[in-house]
């Protein structure tokens, strides 16, 4: 469970994310009020009420089903289960009530507790008027009359060897051994903890080996200024000592000092309170000597580091119940602070608890960070797509892409190699992370003509269109691509979870009857491309004689199928892809992705199909002149100076978010997405400045080294007056002055200006 405080910081509303298919724990005193909110609507619940005897006030509702049922029906369920039992509570004795979701996003119900009792709430898979929906995700509110705050610790992850709790402005030492994991918890939120750790085995014989900041920053590559955790901290002799598992957070110091008395006396708070300090007495036990300052990894301390080289610092970013989970890789006297810091914002001014839970070596963590879907949103610990059995057994390198482990290479491959396999024959790639909402209602058209730049009316069933998605300013929320299922059935898959929430509003500020359902974790998909996709697929789709066939399939269009016959796993193929060449996408649940993933992989052996990571498709994307959030387009950039003008048609009639402000851009057009050949070898990056002269005319927003050209390419913003084809311009590296790297502005894509490849 992950509680979110409030904006008031006494505020007596407790925040909890009821994911969808999924569980969440919480607690209640006699009087609290608790509402369930559904956000996308549609959503049914089912409330547990562990213990007997009348303790609710609930408006009516059905009753629900069995507890143990419920929790052993689902890995999720039987994880909840052996946390509930780790913290000892009682499973064989329950309340069940069941609520059918809300007709409209908004409230489900509202309950009152008469007594102090623990609940469990599950979000079931539902259908309406036989529509498959996916399960999706609600808001728990808790309302208290006491404005008293509230210490609510998640469960444990496990049985506990050692709890313990260190009190504000405090530090306590622990021994932990080797590969024994530490949770380390904020208590009540925006409260920093700094972490010691020392080999055991060394102090005994008089050898102080602690965290060595340095050795960490130089093996791990990531520099000083990078707020956030490493994933191993080294000590001085290179060994590591611990490794992180998870983070609820994402958001850390790990380059300063624990808080030290001189802080304190130069800003003329003498004898304040101090982790160092703090450190010192703890340690003194273990023979650690004692410093002026501590070196430490400062967890949920939010610093940043301006231009200038400057350190800032704000509150920090850690809500109620989030932790940091370590693994230790020895054995270790560890120490951890509550920071004492009450003269600034490192501790939101008001310093709390921290709590401390070790877990045994046997217990087995997946690991994970946090992604947020909004600021405000609970935390989801990065998961696995339904391919990873599959992709795991071809590599180790995964790294985290909005929330889900992706390979970014294979073994015995590599991205060169991957490469040339997508341009020369084919790869497979997992998309998962691809972030898919169901549009379904009498209004969903209207409400995509409305959301995006493209004129939906015009979409056929089974057609797919590619769009951008803007806010009223003309900047861009994000591209995609719309999939129409029906009439009134629209799919809109993107890279931001923020367009659902954003669809919704628009829903909702014009009246539409309309449901925005997220289907991202119940919609896995891989990618086949390269000029053998198509025979490769041909082996393996099914389609119904009424259904388009692979073979008839065009570009930007989809058909469903099944894989094998007319009994085999369902699947949606689009034409559709992300790499320049012929290629398609295939949709299936991620409980049969595997058997997917079989059949595609089967086939394609004999034309020499490779696995395909984020490192060879960034170098397939950039030649293919494919634009990427947050690299080539941002909420200040436009359709045009993205590069992507053609999906702003000027002839839609129809009204939508962004009109005005987009045809006066196009009128009045100041910058330009133009490719970039790049002379000689050197390294070019995302950010580098554009010149002519002195002048900073652009941006280089993506570059790579095409294996294809053999040359060095980019895309890059410039300003219109010096965009023309031909330009010759400078690449600035260091200040952008003392180095430069000459260009010419060219067509792009750099390969295949026609796109005569994809349409093949």
């Amino acid at each position: 469970m992950n509680v979110v405080r409030s904006e008031t910081p006494q505020s007596a509303v407790r925040r909890l994310r009821l994911p969808g298919n999924g569980f969440t724990y919480f607690t209640l005193n006699a009087g609290d009020r608790v509402s369930l909110i559904d956000p996308e609507g549609l959503q049914p619940v089912d409330l547990f009420i562990l213990g007997d005897g009348a303790v609710l006030d609930p408006p009516d509702p059905a009753v629900g089903r069995s507890l143990m049922d419920v929790l052993t029906s689902s890995d999720q369920g039987a994880a909840l289960l052996e946390q509930l039992q780790a913290a000892g509570l009682s499973t064989r004795q329950w309340q069940s009530f069941h609520f059918s979701g809300a007709q409209k996003t908004g409230t489900v119900v509202s309950v009152t507790a008469h007594r102090p009792v623990t609940c469990v709430a599950h979000a079931p898979a539902g259908t309406v008027a036989e529509e498959w929906l996916p399960a999706t995700a609600l808001s728990i509110e808790i309302h208290s009359d006491t404005d008293t705050p509230v210490d609510d610790l998640p469960l444990p992850l496990a049985p506990e060897i050692a709890s313990m709790r260190i009190p504000a402005a405090t530090a306590r030492s622990y021994f932990v051994k080797a590969g024994d994991y530490i949770q380390i918890i904020d208590v009540s939120g925006k409260q920093c903890s700094d972490f010691l750790a020392f080999d055991a085995n060394a102090l005994k014989q008089g050898v102080e080996r602690g965290l060595d900041m340095t050795a960490t920053r130089t093996l791990m590559g990531l520099s000083s200024s990078t707020p956030g955790l490493h994933s191993k901290y080294f000590d001085e002799t290179m060994q590591p000592l611990v490794e992180v598992v998870q983070d609820t957070v994402g958001r850390h110091d790990t380059f300063l000092q624990a808080c030290t008395a001189k802080y304190y006396d130069d800003a003329g708070y003498f004898g304040h309170a101090n982790c160092t300090d703090n450190f010192n007495t703890a340690l003194e036990p273990h023979g650690v000597a004692p410093r002026y300052g501590w070196p430490a990894v400062n967890l949920f301390f939010n610093t940043s580091v301006m231009p200038d080289g400057a350190i800032t610092v704000d509150e920090p970013w850690s809500r109620p119940g989030d932790y940091v989970l370590f693994r230790a890789l020895t054995d270790l006297i560890c120490a951890s602070s509550s920071c004492a810091d009450d003269i600034d914002e490192a501790n939101g001014w008001q310093p709390t608890d921290i709590h401390i839970r070790i877990y045994d070596r046997s217990c087995s963590f997946p690991k994970g960070i946090a992604h947020r879907m909004t600021p405000d949103a609970a935390p989801i610990l990065t998961r696995q797509t339904g391919f990873h059995d599959r992709t795991a057994a071809l590599t180790r390198n995964f790294v985290e892409y909005r929330g889900f482990w992706l390979p970014n290479c294979f073994s015995n491959e590599g991205a060169i190699a991957e490469y040339w396999a997508c341009r020369e024959r084919a790869a497979i790639m997992d998309l998962s992370a691809l972030r898919k909402f169901e549009i379904i209602g009498p209004d969903a058209e209207e409400l995509m003509q409305m959301a995006v730049t493209r004129d939906v009316r015009k979409l056929s069933v089974g057609q797919v269109v590619y769009t951008a998605m803007c806010y009223e300013h003309g900047g861009m929320i994000d591209d995609g691509t719309i999939f129409r299922l029906g009439e009134r059935n629209f799919r809109w898959v993107c890279g931001d979870d923020y367009c659902g929430v954003w669809l919704r509003e628009l829903a909702t500020r014009h009246g539409l009857k309309v449901w925005v359902k997220s289907s991202t974790d119940a919609l896995h998909n891989i990618a086949v491309q390269g000029p053998k996709s198509r025979d490769i697929l041909r082996k393996v789709i099914f389609t119904p004689e009424h259904n388009t066939s692979l073979d008839e399939l065009k570009w930007f269009h989809f058909t469903t199928g099944r894989i094998g016959d007319a009994r085999g796993v369902p699947v949606t193929v689009s034409r559709t892809g992300y790499t320049g060449e012929l290629g398609y996408e295939v949709w299936c649940h991620p409980a049969q992705a595997t058997d997917v993933w079989d059949a595609i992989w089967g086939a394609g052996e004999a034309h020499g199909m490779r696995p395909l990571g984020l490192e060879a498709l960034d170098l397939l994307r950039v030649e293919a002149g494919l634009v990427f959030a947050g690299y080539d387009f941002c909420d200040q950039t436009d359709p045009f100076e993205a590069g992507i003008g053609f999906t702003t048609p000027a002839r839609k009639t129809d009204d939508y978010i962004g009109r005005e402000a987009l045809a006066n851009r196009r009128a009045h057009p100041l910058r330009r997405l133009v490719g970039l050949d790049i002379a000689g070898h050197e390294a070019v990056h995302h950010g580098d400045g554009v010149y002519i002269g002195r002048a900073q005319v652009g941006v280089v927003t993506s570059s790579v080294r095409s294996p294809l050209l053999g040359r060095t390419i980019a895309l890059a913003r410039l300003d219109v007056t010096q965009a023309e084809i031909g330009t010759a311009v400078q690449i600035g590296k260091l200040d952008g002055q003392q180095k430069r790297i000459n260009a010419t502005v060219v067509r792009f894509p750099h390969f295949d200006p026609d796109k005569t490849r994809v349409r093949a």
